[in-house]
């Protein structure tokens, strides 16, 4: 038996996983200790009932996610309105390391997929789908791409990029809080960030409480913001041919808007106000990202892509324990940012922000040069990068 829920019950179940996963992830010793994200745990858990459900043949469960792609534009325009050029320079060297850090996960990714592909006598094309596509670019890229490598002659592309992504938002979400918290605990590290030089900013307010009137106005400069980016986001795709996906667009509004802003001082932005609906659009994305995830899809994979996925995240660890956590400086900072790079490396900046955000609450603090060096960086700069170099390795092998 097949049973959808629809959309109101699915946003209430939604909202009820979020808070089982916050009280969760704050008073059970299983969670609080390796600082499991809460929307994780909530969405994750349903995920299991989902698959036990369909794997007894009881019922084939499904829930209407259409508000999952609105509250992800919603989070990452929160981003880019935060985003002004002075917190970007306070990002200093941590910003261009972990920049330059994200640039070469995104090569080796594809590298290391298609090394493996050609090994198991497998298509180079679904190495690389199980590369940087899916696992640095999300389930977005996975589904931009699939298509792509499908006219290429990768049969069945699309949902073994999907299926990658599935596997590397899990992955990313388990792995990314439990190291960073064993780098801390291992290096007896002091829990303290660097501190932010204060940076004057006329166009945010920092001070007022959030009232209806503020949030109602920040949700409607979001909305505002959100359609203007994806518009701009499409236009662009059809005049030059390349998938841009709709919250860079919107990301990049934001962040010209913050600044031009920032200069002018046409209003304010209220800071409060944005933070809590960043907060509330990342919980109900992630969540409803775990809570639909068709657990099945992983192990309906071949063998050897397996094999390629475990592969990535084995070479990920190596990577950022033995290089981005030494170059960082081996302190806090470089710790919460490891564990963000695992979330954002295999999962998407969405859960290493979430990872970040576990960590800073698990140790009472979170590290400001973290919050700003890893979305900024993740969300837009990489893709500098990662966008041309995926083109460039599915011409190649192809």
């Amino acid at each position: 038996m097949e049973f959808e829920l629809d959309l109101v019950s699915s946003i209430a179940l939604t909202l009820i996983l979020m808070l089982l996963g916050a009280w969760a992830a704050a008073n059970l010793k299983i969670f609080s200790r390796f600082a499991i994200p809460g929307p994780v745990v909530g969405g994750f858990l349903f995920a299991l009932v989902v698959l036990l459900l369909r794997e007894t043949g009881v019922v084939e469960l499904t829930i209407d996610t259409t508000l999952q792609s609105p509250a992800m534009l919603a989070f990452f325009t929160t981003i880019g309105l935060g985003a002004s050029l002075g917190l970007i320079k306070t990002g200093g060297k941590f910003l261009i390391i972990y920049l330059v850090a994200c640039w070469t996960v995104a090569i080796f990714q594809n590298l290391v997929g298609i090394g493996l592909a050609k090994v198991l006598d497998i298509n180079p094309l679904l190495g690389i789908m199980a590369g940087a596509v899916s696992l640095e670019g999300g389930h977005g890229a996975a589904a931009a791409f699939g298509p792509t490598a499908e006219e290429l002659g990768a049969q069945g592309a699309t949902a073994v990029a999907i299926a990658a992504a599935t596997f590397g938002l899990v992955a990313g979400s388990l792995i990314g809080g439990p190291l960073s918290t064993w780098l801390i605990r291992r290096n007896n590290l002091d829990v303290k960030t660097r501190e932010i030089e204060t940076v004057e900013e006329k166009g945010i307010d920092k001070d007022s409480e959030v009232s209806e009137g503020s949030l109602i106005a920040t949700a409607a400069a979001i909305g505002v913001i959100v359609v203007i980016g994806v518009y701009l986001g499409n236009l662009f795709a059809d005049m030059t041919g390349y998938s841009l996906p709709g919250y860079v667009g919107a990301m990049i509004i934001a962040i010209i808007l913050r600044n031009i802003n920032d200069a002018a001082g046409w209003f304010k932005v209220h800071d409060k106000a944005l933070k809590l609906i960043s907060d509330i659009s990342l919980g109900f994305f992630l969540t409803q990202a775990m809570m639909s995830l068709k657990i099945w899809d992983l192990y309906d994979l071949a063998l050897p892509l397996f094999v390629i996925l475990a592969v990535q995240v084995v070479v990920l660890m190596l990577f950022v324990i033995f290089v981005v956590f030494r170059v960082l400086g081996k302190n806090y900072d470089a710790a919460v940012i490891c564990g963000g790079m695992m979330g954002h490396g295999l999962g998407g900046t969405p859960v290493a922000v979430a990872n970040m955000d576990a960590v800073g609450r698990r140790h009472g603090l979170q590290s400001k040069v973290a919050m700003i060096v890893v979305p900024l960086s993740g969300a837009v700069l990489i893709d500098i990068v990662a966008l041309p170099w995926i083109v460039f390795c599915l011409n190649w092998v192809a």
